[in-house]
């Protein structure tokens, strides 16, 4: 089975509880403000589809942020640093097909 797949396939799980970063959020804003990004719906309409879809919007903390600046600067993108401090700090996997994430020791799967 195929890596992304196998990730489908957890997402789907509803014994799986599935979290966005409000970062990802603010990330497609400003792609689909800037014209980078096309989406098929508005993006007040992407917030609703989040939660109709069950998953849990995840903010950032200040735990968040202080596990930032302790990183190594492999990754110098403001938002996939944040991420990375967010799976640690809160013990998730992050989705990503970057193996950048292999430099940081993180749990990631795609």
């Amino acid at each position: 089975m195929p890596d992304s797949l196998k990730t489908k396939t957890q997402i789907e799980d509803t014994d799986n509880e599935i979290f966005i970063s409000i970062v990802s959020i603010w990330e497609i804003d400003i792609k689909t403000s800037l014209g980078k990004l096309k989406m098929a719906i508005d993006f007040p309409s992407t917030i609703n589809k989040i939660e109709e879809n069950g998953f849990v919007l995840l903010p950032i903390f200040p735990e968040n942020t202080v596990c930032v600046a302790s990183l190594p600067f492999q990754l110098k993108d403001s938002f996939d640093r944040i991420l990375i401090a967010q799976t640690i700090v809160e013990k998730l996997k992050i989705i990503s097909k970057d193996d950048i994430y292999d430099t940081y020791g993180i749990n990631w799967l795609w």
